[in-house]
C-alpha cells in the first residue's frame, strides 16, 4: 500500500521534472551539434526554447554561432537585441550586436555600433566591454575602451597595465614607452612588470635609444625618484652599457645608503660579459669608497680576480703581469687575512701558479691549505678540491684527479658543484680515450638544472657522437682528446704540432673543422693573428663547415678588433655575422660590437 502511494506521488511531480530533464538533453544535444558543425540541426533545437531562454547567457553565444553559420543575419539581430532588453546593463552585448553586423561585412552599421556603446560607457562596464572587444580579436577597440575609461576616472594611469599588454601586442612601441613611464611613475611597485613588459617588446637599438633618452631626461628632473634611475640602470646593463649603468648604481648606492651593493652588482655582471674594464672600475670604486664595509673584502679580491682574467684574456699572455697579480694577490691576503672569506684568493693564486707559471707543488699546497682549513665550509672545501684534481691532470695523474671529483659527486649530489665535478670526470674518460664511460656522465648532465653545465655536457657528447657514428673505433677522436687534454694542461706548442699531425693524418674527416677552430684559438693565444686568420678561412671559405662558420666569423671579427685594431676589417665582419647567421648566439654581441665601431652613442 505505501509503495503505491509512493509511486502515485512521484508522478505527480513527474510532468514538470521529466519536461527540465528533456529541455537540458535538448540543449545538450543543441551544443553538441553546434560543435560538429551541424548548424541547422543546432539552430532548430535552439530555435524551440523559450525566447527569454534563447537570450540566456550560457544560450545566446552558441545560438548565436548557429544562425551567423546559416547566414540568418536578421534572427541574429533579433536575438541579440532580445538580450538586450532582458539584461538593459550588459553593456558587452552592444559589442556583439556590432559583429552581428561585422561578420556581414556592414562594416558602417558596425563601427556605429561600437561607437554608440563607447559613447554609453560607465565605469563599471569597461572590463566586460573591452575583454568583448578583446575576445574578438578587436585590440584596436579594445584600446579605445580602456581609454575612455580612463577618461571617465579622470585617472590618467588607470588600465595602465592593461593597454601596456596591447600596445606590447600590436607592436606600438612609442605608445608602450609613454605608458610604461607614466605607470612606473605613478607607482614604483609596478617596476618589474613594466621591466618584463618591455623586455618583451623592445626590439631594436632606436626603441633602446628612445627609451633611454626618456630615461635620462626624468632621472635628471627627478633625483629624489630612484625608480628612473632603477628602470635606466636596468636599460643599460640590457644594452651592455655597463659604464652608464655603473653611474646609475652609484646614485642608488648614495640614495639607498646600501654601501656599494649596486655597484658591486654591476660589476659583477661586467666581468661575465668580459666588459674588464667596467669591472674594475666599479669593484675600486667600491674598495675605495666602502672601506671596511661589508662589500670591501669581496671588491678587493673580484678587483684582483678581474685583472687576472683581462690579462689572461689579452695574448699573448704577459707572464710580468701575471707575476705583478701574484703579488696583489699576496697583499690582499696580507691586509684580510687568510680565512674561508679569503679562499677564492688562495684558489686563485694557486690555479695562476700551475697552470700559467708552471709552479705545480706550491699551487697544490694552497689548495690543501684551503681544505684543512678550520670553519671553512663544505661548499669552499670541495671547491679546492675540484681544483686539486684538475692540477693532477695537469700533472697526468687521473687517478689522483677522478677519486676528487667523485668526492665532490657524492657529496654534492644533484647540486650545481656535483654537476660540474661529473663533467670534469666525463672529461677526463674523454681524455682517457673512453668515450662510452664519457657518455654515461654526459647523458646525465644534459638534465642538469646549470644551463652552462648542460649545454658544455651536450656539447662534448655530441663530439663523440658525430665522430663515433662512422668511426666506431673513435681513432682519431681519440688524437684529438690527446690534444685536448695537452690545452687543457697549456702545453700549447704541443697541442699545435698534434693538431698539425692530426690533419695530415685525417684529411677530409668530420673533426677537421673542429681541428682547424681549435688552432686558430691556439695561434691567436701565441700571438700569431695572420695564421689564426688564415686557419679561421678555411673554415668560413668551406660551406660545408656550417657548423662552426659562426664560430669561426666571430673569433676572425673579434681578433680584428682587439689584436689588430682593425676597426673598418672588424665591423665587416661583424656585419657578416649579423645577416648571414641570423639566429646565432654570437648577433647580440655582434650587433653591439659594430655599432661601437660604427660610432653610435650607446
Amino acid at each position: 500500500m505505501m509503495r503505491g502511494a509512493s509511486l502515485l506521488a512521484l508522478l505527480a511531480v513527474a510532468p514538470a521534472a521529466l519536461a527540465q530533464v528533456l529541455e537540458d538533453s535538448n540543449v545538450q544535444l543543441a551544443r553538441e551539434y553546434e560543435r560538429k558543425g551541424e548548424h541547422e540541426k543546432a539552430a532548430f533545437l535552439f530555435g524551440r526554447l523559450r525566447n527569454d531562454e534563447q537570450a540566456a547567457p550560457n544560450i545566446l553565444p552558441d545560438y548565436l554561432a548557429a544562425l551567423q553559420a546559416l547566414r540568418r543575419t536578421k534572427d541574429a539581430e533579433k536575438l541579440v537585441k532580445r538580450a538586450q532588453k532582458q539584461r538593459p546593463r550588459e553593456m558587452a552585448l552592444g559589442v556583439t550586436l556590432g559583429q552581428v553586423y561585422a561578420a556581414v561585412s556592414d562594416s558602417v552599421a558596425a563601427r556605429k555600433q561600437w561607437e554608440r556603446v563607447l559613447g554609453q560607457l560607465t565605469p563599471d562596464q569597461v572590463v566586460p566591454v573591452a575583454t568583448e572587444f578583446q575576445q574578438l580579436n578587436l585590440p584596436a577597440w579594445t584600446t579605445r575602451t580602456y581609454l575612455r575609461g580612463r577618461e571617465l576616472a579622470a585617472n590618467e594611469t588607470e588600465f595602465g597595465p592593461q593597454l601596456i599588454q596591447l600596445y606590447t601586442r600590436a607592436g606600438q612601441t612609442n605608445e608602450l614607452l609613454v605608458e610604461t613611464l607614466r605607470l612606473v611613475g605613478n607607482d614604483e611597485r609596478q617596476l618589474p612588470f613594466v621591466r618584463n613588459m618591455l623586455q618583451n617588446s623592445l626590439q631594436n637599438d632606436q626603441d633602446f635609444t628612445t627609451l633611454e633618452k626618456e630615461l635620462l631626461t626624468l632621472v635628471q628632473r627627478n633625483p629624489d625618484r630612484p625608480v628612473y634611475s632603477e628602470l635606466l640602470l636596468w636599460l643599460q646593463v640590457q644594452r651592455r652599457d655597463f659604464t652608464g649603468a655603473l653611474v646609475q648604481a652609484k646614485a642608488l648606492d648614495r640614495r639607498g645608503r646600501t654601501e656599494g651593493q649596486r655597484v658591486l652588482e654591476v660589476a659583477e655582471i661586467a666581468r661575465r660579459n668580459k666588459d674588464y674594464e667596467s669591472a674594475i672600475s666599479g669593484y675600486q670604486y667600491v674598495a675605495r669608497e666602502y672601506p671596511n664595509r661589508p662589500y670591501y673584502a669581496l671588491a678587493r679580491q673580484r678587483l684582483v680576480q678581474t685583472r687576472e682574467e683581462q690579462v689572461r684574456a689579452t695574448y699573448p699572455v704577459d707572464m710580468a703581469q701575471l707575476r705583478s697579480l701574484l703579488r696583489e694577490y699576496e697583499q690582499v691576503l696580507t691586509d684580510l687575512g687568510r680565512t674561508p672569506e679569503t679562499a677564492p684568493v688562495l684558489r686563485s693564486m694557486a690555479a695562476l701558479r700551475a697552470f700559467q707559471l708552471g709552479e705545480q707543488e706550491p699551487a697544490m699546497q694552497l689548495l690543501n691549505e684551503v681544505i684543512t682549513m678550520p670553519r671553512a665550509s663544505l661548499e669552499v672545501v670541495d671547491q679546492a678540491k675540484i681544483d686539486l684534481a684538475d692540477m693532477y691532470v695537469l700533472r697526468a695523474e687521473p687517478w689522483e684527479a677522478t677519486l676528487l671529483y667523485s668526492q665532490v659527486e657524492k657529496s654534492h649530489k644533484d647540486t650545481p658543484l656535483g654537476y660540474d665535478a661529473k663533467l670534469r670526470n666525463a672529461r677526463l674518460s674523454y681524455f682517457a680515450g673512453d668515450f662510452k664511460l664519457a657518455k654515461s656522465h654526459l647523458d646525465i648532465l644534459k638534465q642538469a638544472t646549470s644551463r652552462e653545465i648542460a649545454n658544455d655536457a651536450m656539447q662534448l657528447s655530441l663530439l663523440i657522437t658525430d665522430n663515433t657514428a662512422m668511426d666506431t673505433a673513435g681513432l682519431a677522436l681519440r688524437d684529438y682528446a690527446v690534444v685536448e687534454q695537452l690545452v687543457f694542461q697549456n702545453k700549447v706548442p704541443e697541442a699545435l704540432r698534434s693538431l698539425d699531425a692530426l690533419l695530415i693524418k685525417y684529411p677530409g674527416h668530420a673533426l677537421q673543422d673542429e681541428a682547424w677552430y681549435l688552432k686558430a684559438q691556439l695561434l691567436r693565444r701565441t700571438g700569431d693573428y695572420a695564421g689564426a686568420l688564415s686557419t679561421l678561412e678555411r673554415i668560413t671559405a668551406n660551406p660545408k663547415y656550417d657548423v662552426l662558420s659562426d664560430d669561426a666569423l666571430f673569433l676572425a671579427a673579434t681578433i680584428q678588433q682587439e689584436n689588430l685594431q682593425d676597426r673598418e676589417k672588424a665591423q665587416q665582419l661583424y656585419q657578416q655575422v649579423i645577416t648571414k647567421y641570423p639566429g646565432s648566439i654570437y648577433v647580440a654581441e655582434a650587433r653591439k660590437r659594430f655599432r661601437q665601431l660604427r660610432g653610435d652613442a650607446l
